[in-house]
């Protein structure tokens, strides 16, 4: 996650981070500005059309439409940053449950072997969901045609939480909690499943093929005809123009693409590994 301070404008708009869309779209944004030159030369200079010219009508159409791909494109970034906070928020909510459970623990427990057991479980459910989360064939579980390599029949965040209870368990056995403790202890290991469930839930949903299909075709079909409408008043500044309205379209909708699933490697992505580790940390002195 790329640390920044939100009041310097400087940096924002004279450096380019090797995260910022320009670098991905830089490609097709020369291609387009070429094609642009091409049919402004053809519309100004070769087919020398009249400013009459049905043609020059199509910016009415760029009117209309300018508007309801404004709309898709702001449900589109709101519903990806959504997916981005609700993440945030599970691996918040799993950094308070791991302190509350870090801090009943040093408070009931007696035996120091027992005290050691849950200071290094306790971090491990956070390690291994990070690495549960980062694992490219989480988020092809819901696929039928996909052929996955990992043993999806071993959940390791599952397997850790087991141990976890399975430990306080036995310490109810042996006496060394009592009853109400059980179920206050019991409580918390829930909670570890609860916000695996969530995360693996946004890793696992994608946005529907066909919405997202919908809104790249949208962008590449409405930016193709600009040059066309806007050749006559603009002549060949239509080239950097139409390549401007295409960066800031096609922005929006990588930006949304890095973010709705915010437990990879991508420079937006939430820092689990980081939260992981505090974690660690806080653990080791509560326990």
């Amino acid at each position: 996650m790329i640390s920044y301070n939100t009041k310097d404008w400087f940096t924002f708009i004279f450096r380019f981070h090797k995260a910022d869309t320009f670098r991905t779209l830089f490609p097709i944004m020369m291609a387009i500005g070429a094609y642009s030159g091409i049919i402004g030369y053809l519309e100004v200079e070769y087919w020398q059309l009249a400013d009459n010219s049905y043609v020059k009508n199509i910016t009415i159409m760029h009117g209309m439409l300018g508007f309801v791909i404004s709309l898709l494109l702001v449900f589109r970034t709101n519903t990806a940053y959504d997916r981005w906070w609700e993440g945030r928020k599970m691996w918040g909510s799993l950094v308070n449950n791991s302190r509350n459970f870090a801090i009943k623990l040093s408070v009931i427990l007696e035996d120091e072997k027992d005290r050691n057991y849950f200071r290094k479980m306790i971090p491990s459910y956070a390690s291994i969901l990070h690495k549960h989360l980062n694992d490219a064939d989480t988020s092809k579980q819901l696929f039928d045609d996909v052929d996955l390599e990992i043993d999806h029949h071993k959940h390791k965040p599952n397997q850790v939480a087991k141990m976890l209870f399975q430990k306080i368990n036995d310490l109810y056995i042996s006496k060394k909690i009592t009853g109400d403790q059980l179920i206050i202890l019991n409580a918390e290991v829930l909670s570890f499943t609860e916000i695996c469930g969530a995360c693996e839930r946004i890793k696992n949903t994608p946005i529907p093929y066909s919405y997202s299909a919908f809104i790249k075709k949208f962008i590449f079909f409405y930016v193709m005809t600009l040059p066309f409408g806007y050749s006559f008043s603009l002549g060949y500044y239509v080239a950097p123009v139409v390549v401007f309205i295409f960066y800031v379209l096609a922005s929006l909708e990588l930006i949304a693409e890095e973010i709705e699933d915010p437990f990879g490697t991508d420079e937006n992505d939430l820092p689990t590994h980081k939260i992981a580790l505090n974690i660690k940390k806080h653990v080791e002195e509560l326990i």
